[in-house]
């Protein structure tokens, strides 16, 4: 019986860099488990080009002259089914990286990234994982003042007062990077059932992804 054939992850790369969507293309384009199903130079080609090809990830330039990464992130995230969208960037801690992040982005990558570190970060973010290391999302938030921090830490706590003890557990346990497997451990529960817990806690907290979970988690703590 033959095996059947997984689908290739369809790539979408905005960048206003000619270069380096080339660069990118050449990389990504040999590996046999992704596929190029389009590039843009601006934020506004994103929308219409995600409508036609459908991407399962996009690698998104933050810093474009026209329409900025920021703007096109914060766009895709507020439709049903968006694609994941992966920050590209100069910079390790940036304001504007962090509000892509708490717009839903699922982390964010250098552009010196190595060719195989980037392609292990699209699967990782074509199977649901974020690519975010919380000690980086604590120096983004430790080192970028973009302002409104008590606000964010009142509306953090009021919304992580609406889960049950034991997603409280799971989302501070998300908050620390711990996976799946190892929050089952600490907590005596099954893989399944904290898959369940997170996906409850995604739904009533109206979130995108474990990387917002982990934002919230460090707002609450002021």
């Amino acid at each position: 019986m033959t095996e059947p054939v997984s689908k290739p992850i369809r790539v979408l790369i905005v960048d206003d860099d000619a270069m380096v969507r080339a660069g990118l293309s050449m990389i990504l384009g040999g590996v046999g488990d992704l596929e190029i199903v389009a590039e843009a130079g601006d934020g506004s080609e994103v929308p219409p080009l995600v409508a036609e090809h459908r991407p399962d990830v996009v690698l998104m330039d933050i810093r474009m002259p026209g329409v900025d990464g920021l703007t096109a992130t914060e766009a895709l995230r507020a439709t049903s089914s968006p694609p994941e969208v992966v920050v590209l960037t100069t910079f390790h801690a940036d304001a504007q990286v962090l509000r892509a992040l708490r717009a839903g982005a699922a982390g964010f990558l250098l552009k010196d990234i190595a060719p195989g570190d980037l392609v292990q970060a699209i699967r990782k973010v074509a199977a649901g994982e974020p690519i975010l290391s919380p000690a980086v999302t604590r120096q983004l938030i430790t080192h970028v003042s973009d302002g409104g921090a008590g606000e964010r830490t009142d509306r953090a706590r009021k919304l992580l007062a609406r889960l049950s003890e034991r997603e409280r557990e799971v989302a501070l346990a998300v908050g620390q990077g711990r996976s799946n497997a190892e929050i089952a451990r600490e907590l005596y529960m099954s893989v399944p059932t904290v898959k369940a817990h997170v996906s409850r806690i995604l739904t009533k907290l109206d979130l995108n992804n474990r990387v917002q979970v982990a934002l919230l988690v460090y707002d609450a703590n002021g």
